[in-house]
């Protein structure tokens, strides 16, 4: 589904020129659940910038689903990567005046769907987080797991093609981690779900099928777990 291929990033500025992607090549297959690890500093938010269609600004190739974007203009990226990524952050990144039925159906509108063509897609994602009764609520009614479901949920009410999950965990406790981790992998195996994890926490690599460690810029590992 995702090819890299021997992509490089520099950063410029007055001083000097910053190498913060090197040669990285990097085969992510449909229905992966990746983990992607590395220390702060290592080169992990540049790669899922540039994963998801966010960032062109790179040497190499970058070929989705067979097609190479590299020429692609912001419009056509913007175009796919509405239709194509859903986005988790650690902060959740949540509009905090609009209700959860609000916050997930957005995307639906950024995609052309009318007010009256989102109420069976927003409530069968919120069924599929166990959200369902939390619909009217505002996210600041929420605890912190919850809030996340409901980012969760904004990210696969489109369908995407795949998922890029940036520290999902980072800002929760130890057993809503769990909670939130046990949920990609339910998204993984059941609804066939492409998610790419970026975490620097060790704890969440056995929920994963694959792991991509980065570090300086560079793969040092890529290995199956399962």
């Amino acid at each position: 589904m995702i090819d890299l291929i021997n992509v490089n990033k520099f950063y410029r500025n007055d001083e000097e020129e910053l190498h913060v992607l090197k040669d990285i090549n990097l085969h992510i297959e449909e229905g992966e659940l990746v983990a992607i690890m590395g220390p702060s500093g290592s080169g992990k938010s540049t790669l899922i910038n540039l994963l998801g269609f966010i960032d062109k600004q790179f040497s190499g190739e970058y070929l989705f689903e067979g097609k190479n974007l590299v020429q692609a203009n912001d419009a056509t990226l913007s175009h796919i990567r509405n239709k194509t990524v859903g986005f988790v952050f650690q902060n959740f990144s949540l509009i905090e005046n609009d209700t959860v039925y609000e916050n997930v159906e957005l995307p639906l509108l950024y995609n052309g769907y009318g007010f009256g063509q989102t109420k069976g897609k927003v409530a069968s994602v919120l069924k599929k987080v166990g959200l369902d009764t939390k619909a009217k609520k505002l996210p600041k009614q929420l605890s912190g797991g919850q809030q996340q479901r409901v980012a969760i949920a904004r990210a696969i009410v489109n369908s995407p093609k795949f998922i890029i999950a940036d520290e999902p965990t980072g800002a929760l406790d130890t057993h809503t981690s769990s909670e939130i981790m046990k949920l990609f992998v339910e998204l993984n195996r059941e609804a066939g779900v492409t998610i790419i994890l970026v975490t620097h926490n060790p704890e969440l690599i056995p929920y994963c099928t694959r792991l991509v460690e980065i570090r300086d810029g560079a793969i040092i590992e890529d290995k199956e777990l399962v």
